[in-house]
């Protein structure tokens, strides 16, 4: 029997739908239905678990609704999106049925609809959300926010406690979530750099409200260490030790800076990466300094202590080298170190109406300057090692790409070096790679993957890069990239440092790739070489008119580099020149930037 639409109340679109369903049905599919549509209609709600009876079909749905989890993230460098991605495994081991989104893939007008909300955060900058997160923080603290009365949420945020802002972002997207009306599944958990444990704990915590029961076997989540074929993973947790093949200063004589180019193997170690990545690295401290903490505490260097939960033993010393992060002092550290000591000044510093004075002493001091200035200490070593962050990877741009390069990965490090508060500060991880690492030594890396800083997948786009100094890494990679694939797309460079002479990072590779055509245009500003400073913005003004142009033509747009000054200028440039080369307003201008990040051709990878 064909249903026609004149006689029934379908339209002719559920008629043909109908039409194409019915006949492919059997007699006890056919019975099914018509059961199922009386039971919609008519069935009173039956409580199944109270008399042991078939769950109506409005249990049915609202059993199904209940299971749908939406996992949201906000990420960066790629760490929040790492953890969305575990937890939305996690919850379907579990039975649940997750959806995982980048807030700006996200669709707001399904928030209403939403049931469960899992928001996973990183905090950037000066307390600013990351920038695939904007739009929807935007949205959420704006005036079309819907009531989410119907909504059950719960927030993980990352940060880092030597920050003012700590876990800022996290702190907003929950309470704004709370005012809208919506309940929390599990409170917020606010992550520091070390954030594997208190975000298992955190998942187990979804879980168990989700299933509204405890786990019964108690047993906490394992990071998975090997494949099923039984090789193992290396990752974050479990980090690979990578041979340093190459060791190379970048930099000519006479240059103020020290950058040093670093190649080393991945063989064996089953990881791979793609242009954009980066490349983590569990660095050791100055066993100089090491030296000096033990002096001024007049500790046994060979002292034998715990150095986590899991309780794995080490020396005192090597503890202090490998395992603890001395360099960096926060606010929490200090609250714990009050515990331990009598001093009256420590406990004013951290005293309400003391701000100011406690943010500027945690600027560039280190736990010898905290040891030094708060003693008497009376603790023993075991509980002074106790309130220390255990040492966080470092995070490098990746500057090479694997299909040019098997079995390897380049890095550009700039050697941080400084005078501060009467004493030479060296960076952790620059000095260990540019003083004490060398050819046959390894260091431990992971990769970490950004999905927010990646080549056009249709390798004829144009793109646009602007890296200066090491910025520079990670477009080394795209054009070994490119070069290797044969891209026809067209591809710009503005790169910039101190001296022409000494500062051009792998100058005779770019010089190649423009000589061969794998680069399309370089532009270049060396700051120091003329009597007024020029930076990387300055020569994007200059072609602002060509660069409009490449804009209009689909371009996507990179930035590499330092965010607090370089990377903001660059934004607004931009937004300049779109608003000066389009003829539209600087609101428009702005809109237009933001709709190159909606589709993602506007992407940074900053620190």
């Amino acid at each position: 029997m064909k249903l026609q639409v004149t006689n029934s109340p379908f339209n002719q679109e559920q008629a043909d739908l109908l039409n194409s369903l019915l006949p492919t049905l059997t007699e006890a599919q056919a019975i099914w239905l018509t059961g199922y549509l009386a039971a919609a209609q008519s069935a009173p709600v039956i409580n199944a678990k109270d008399t042991g009876a078939a769950e109506s079909p409005a249990q049915m749905a609202e059993k199904a609704i209940s299971k749908e989890v939406t996992i949201l993230y906000g990420s960066q460098t790629g760490n929040a999106q790492g953890l969305a991605e575990k937890s939305s495994k996690a919850l379907e081991e579990k039975g649940f049925h997750p959806t995982v989104l980048s807030m700006n893939e996200f669709k707001p007008k399904n928030l209403k609809k939403t049931e469960n909300l899992l928001i996973l955060v990183s905090t950037h900058g000066e307390g600013d959300p990351p920038d695939n997160a904007l739009s929807f923080h935007e949205f959420l603290h704006g005036k079309r926010a819907p009531k989410l009365e119907g909504l059950r949420f719960s927030v993980l945020s990352l940060g880092d406690s030597s920050y003012e802002f700590f876990c800022q972002t996290g702190k907003e997207f929950d309470q704004r979530l709370e005012e809208l009306g919506g309940t929390r599944l599990y409170p917020r958990v606010d992550c520091d750099l070390d954030y594997d444990e208190p975000a298992a704990e955190w998942m187990e915590g979804i879980i168990s409200s989700l299933s509204e029961k405890k786990h019964a076997d108690g047993n906490d989540p394992v990071e998975e260490k090997a494949s099923q074929t039984g090789e193992t993973v290396y990752s974050r947790s479990n980090p690979f030790k990578a041979e340093i093949l190459e060791s190379i200063n970048l930099n000519g004589r006479g240059s103020n800076k020290e950058t040093t180019h670093l190649e080393l193997s991945l063989e064996g170690s089953g990881l791979t990466f793609e242009p954009g990545d980066s490349l983590g690295i569990y660095p050791e401290n100055d066993p100089v300094l090491v030296d000096l903490i033990l002096e001024e505490m007049n500790w046994d260097p060979e002292e034998i202590v715990t150095v986590n939960k899991q309780g794995d033993v080490r020396s005192l010393k090597e503890a202090l080298i490998s395992h603890f992060e001395i360099t960096v002092l926060t606010k929490p550290l200090l609250e714990q170190a009050a515990k331990l000591s009598n001093n009256k000044e420590l406990r004013e510093l951290l005293s309400p109406g003391n701000e100011r004075a406690l943010k500027e002493y945690l600027n560039g001091r280190d736990l010898l300057d905290l040891l030094k200035d708060f003693g008497p200490w009376s603790s023993e070593p075991q509980e002074m090692i106790s309130i220390l962050r255990k040492i966080p990877g470092r995070l490098y741009s990746i500057a090479s790409s694997l299909n040019a390069n098997p079995d390897e990965v380049h890095i550009t490090i700039g050697a941080v070096r400084y005078e501060t508060h009467g004493r030479s500060r060296n960076g952790v991880c620059s000095i260990l790679c540019a003083e004490r690492l060398q050819p046959g030594d390894t260091l431990p890396v992971y990769i970490q993957s950004n999905q927010n800083f990646k080549l056009p997948a249709d390798p004829d786009v144009p793109i646009i890069m602007v890296g200066p100094g090491t910025g520079i890494a990670p477009f080394r990679s795209f054009m070994q990239e490119r070069e290797e694939a044969g891209s026809q797309g067209k591809s710009w460079l503005f790169f910039g440092d101190q001296h022409f002479v000494t500062d051009f990072l792998y100058q005779t590779e770019w010089q190649n790739w423009l000589k061969n055509g794998v680069l399309t245009k370089m532009d270049v500003a060396f700051s120091r070489d003329t009597d007024e400073k020029v930076y990387v913005q300055h020569r994007l003004l200059e072609h602002s008119k060509e660069l409009f142009g490449w804009l209009q033509e689909g371009a996507a747009v990179y930035i590499c580099g330092d965010e607090k000054n370089m990377a903001h200028d660059v934004h607004h440039t931009l937004i300049e020149i779109i608003e000066k080369e389009g003829g539209i307003s600087r609101k428009e201008a702005e809109d237009y930037l933001a709709g190159m990040q909606q589709e993602k051709r506007y992407q940074r990878d900053v620190y």
